[in-house]
Order: structure tokens, then C-alpha cells, then sequence
């Protein structure tokens, strides 16, 4: 199955940014902690151009902890300001404010040494559909401010907000991008619901999330699902889809004559995956992606 998912008003949005760009002090950019560089739009150097950017690792609660830090010290060793966040629970981002602040020090320290006073911040965030860009504003906001949904392409415009008296957000709809080169970047985009569920085969993605799971966390598996998987992983094609029947059949997913329903079956197993019930798990390791040049 190929994945891709590219509407009109993305387009609009990257070009919005572009011409918001000579206003914005510091770029936001929200990535998927348990996919970092699959949830990092390839174009968004280019959009960005030299803005200061501070790249935020949402959903920080839902991925490997040992991971978080593992992606915070890559994206600083590429140069970048980063912190691990959950927009939901609140996890640091009361440390947002002033981790953007300090990317303008020098600035702000120009200003005062010139008797003006600061203006509050000017941010742009920026991220992929689904990453939690309205659920952070409004957590920031500390009201009601951004529209918010469990779907992708729920933002459809451009607002300003204010935060405190600190830093002024400029809100924008997720941007995907024309085409996934590699068509992993689209199934793990799909695992975890940047792309609508609507567009996609339940079926394909729920086998692609087992077999990286099994090969990565084999033992959340066994103990959700009750499994017996080996630890080596590297499961053959049949074993998966037999991995995928037997949690629908523990699970109920059944038909007329007991067959399993693996629509159902995947549709179950994904929305475990994308709610945590898996335990807290990240699909991409920093050192295949930012040592081979893959960062931007």
C-alpha cells in the first residue's frame, strides 16, 4: 500500500508560513517523541530558513524514556535548542517561554543595552498533523484558545495568541509534505495517527506495527495480549498475521463460524498502540537517521 496525504490547504499553510516569516522571532517546531524524524516534515529547513528554532518532543509521556533523552541529545548536537514535553498533561511546557527566550538572549540583551524594551516573543509553531499543536497552545493559552480534535487536519487556519505577557504564538494547520520517499516514514505516520484512518488499509498498518513491535518490544506484546513471542523478533509474514489472529481472537474480534475480523483486530491494536496501552514505546533510534545525514 502506498501512503501519502498532501490536501490543498497544506499548500496554503506552507506558503502562509513563508509570508509570516519576517514577523516571527522563533520557530516551534512540535515533533511525535515516539517518531521524531518520521514526524519531522523533510521541507521544514527550507520553510524555516535561519529562524532560531527549539524543537519539542511531544507525547514525551507515551514514548521510551531512555529514548527521550537519547533524541534530546542528538537534536543538541545538531545545533538545536530541544525539550521533551506532553501537551496534554503539561509535562515542561511551563519551560517553553523562556527556553525560546533564550535563543534571542543576544537580542534582547542588544535592546536593553540600548534603553528599549523587549517586546514579548513572537513564535511559530509548526508541525505535522495530529502532533498536538492546538493541545499545547491551549495549554500555554491556560484557555480554550485552539481548536483540538484526536484527528488529523483539525487546524485549518492562522490565529495569533497571546501567551502571558512573555511570547505571542502564531498558530498553523500541519503540513505534510507531497511525497514520502521512503514508505516506512508513511506507515509509522499511520501507526500512530497523523494520517487519517479513513484513507488508509487498517489492516497493512496494524501488520507493519506489529512487526516493528515484536521486534522492539515483544514483551509489551506478551503481556498486553497475553503472546508468547521470542525476543529475537525477525517474524516471517505468516507468524505476524497469526500474531494478529490470535489477539483478535483473545480479544473477541469474531465473525459468523469464529473467524477472526481483522479489520477489527487491527483497528483494536492500533488504538492501544496510539493510547499508551502498550506501555511507553518509541519506533526510531537517533543514530540511523542524524549520523547518516538524514536531519535537517
Amino acid at each position: 500500500m502506498t501512503i501519502q496525504w498532501f490536501p490543498g490547504h497544506m499548500t496554503r499553510a506552507r506558503r502562509q508560513i513563508q509570508e509570516k516569516l519576517k514577523l516571527i522571532d522563533v520557530a516551534i517546531e512540535l515533533l511525535d517523541a515516539r517518531l521524531p524524524m518520521s514526524s519531522r516534515n523533510p521541507m521544514i529547513g527550507d520553510i524555516l530558513q535561519h529562524k532560531p528554532r527549539l524543537i519539542l518532543l511531544n507525547k514525551a509521556d507515551l514514548a521510551d524514556p531512555e529514548m527521550n533523552a537519547r533524541w534530546l541529545q542528538a537534536f543538541r548536537g545538531e545545533g538545536h535548542a530541544a525539550l521533551a514535553i506532553d501537551a496534554s498533561t503539561g509535562t515542561n511546557v511551563a519551560q517553553i517561554p523562556g527556553e525560546a527566550r533564550k535563543l534571542l538572549e543576544e537580542k534582547i540583551q542588544r535592546q536593553l543595552a540600548k534603553g528599549m524594551k523587549p517586546r514579548p516573543v513572537r513564535a511559530l509553531i509548526v508541525g505535522i498533523p495530529n502532533v498536538g499543536k492546538s493541545t499545547l497552545i491551549n495549554k500555554l493559552a491556560g484557555r480554550s484558545v485552539a481548536a483540538t480534535g484526536d484527528r488529523p487536519g483539525v487546524t485549518k487556519g492562522q490565529q495569533w495568541i497571546k501567551v502571558g505577557s512573555e511570547m505571542e504564538l502564531l498558530d498553523t494547520p500541519g503540513i505534510l509534505w507531497p511525497k514520502f520517499e521512503d514508505q516506512e516514514v508513511g506507515y509509522r505516520l499511520a501507526a500512530t495517527g497523523a494520517i487519517k484512518d479513513e484513507i488508509l488499509n487498517v489492516e497493512d498498518i496494524a501488520f507493519y506495527a506489529i512487526k516493528q513491535l515484536a521486534d522492539q518490544y515483544g514483551d509489551r506484546l506478551n503481556e498486553r495480549y497475553g503472546l508468547d513471542i521470542p525476543p529475537q523478533g525477525g517474524l516471517e509474514q505468516d507468524e505476524i498475521v497469526g500474531i494478529m489472529e490470535a489477539i483478535g481472537r483473545k480479544r473477541g474480534c469474531l465473525m459468523a463460524g469464529g473467524r477472526v475480523n481483522l479489520e477489527k483486530a487491527s483497528s483494536l491494536i492500533l488504538r492501544d498502540l496510539r493510547g499508551g496501552k502498550l506501555g511507553r514505546i518509541t519506533l526510531e533510534e537517533p543514530y540511523s537517521f542524524l549520523v547518516n545525514g538524514n536531519g535537517n
